[in-house]
């Protein structure tokens, strides 16, 4: 199994940049797909960003153009970069894992504890 851990949350004015990280700890080997989620208070988590092991990305439209995924396999670490940033991106980051071949949002079974975002206008 796999063991997530968040770090690099924190509060920014709108327009600003964070860079989240999550660090993989245990049986990475056979993971396919790793992504970062997001719960605002009051709302449902939903899905931010994926990327499948041959590096393929995907990303929810809200965030197109602002955010970036990428993993530093040596490290084995996932990273999300957020730039110009909206209070509207407030709330908790997770990051996923599946060893499923599915980059699908439905099908990640291992989660970190997240990282609070705070953004303010």
């Amino acid at each position: 199994q796999v063991q997530l851990a968040e770090s690099g949350g924190g509060s920014v004015q709108a327009g600003g940049s964070l860079r989240l990280s999550c660090a993989a700890y245990g049986y990475t080997y056979s993971l396919y797909c790793m992504a970062w989620f997001r719960q605002a208070p009051g709302n449902e988590r939903e899905g931010v960003a994926t990327i499948a092991s041959d590096g393929s990305t995907s990303y929810a439209y809200s965030v197109k153009g602002r955010f970036t995924i990428s993993q530093d396999n040596a490290k084995n670490t996932l990273y999300l970069q957020m730039n110009n940033l909206k209070p509207e991106d407030t709330a908790m980051y997770y990051c996923a894992a599946t060893y499923r071949v599915s980059c699908d949002y439905s099908d990640f079974d291992y989660w970190g504890q997240g990282t609070r975002v705070t953004v303010s206008s």
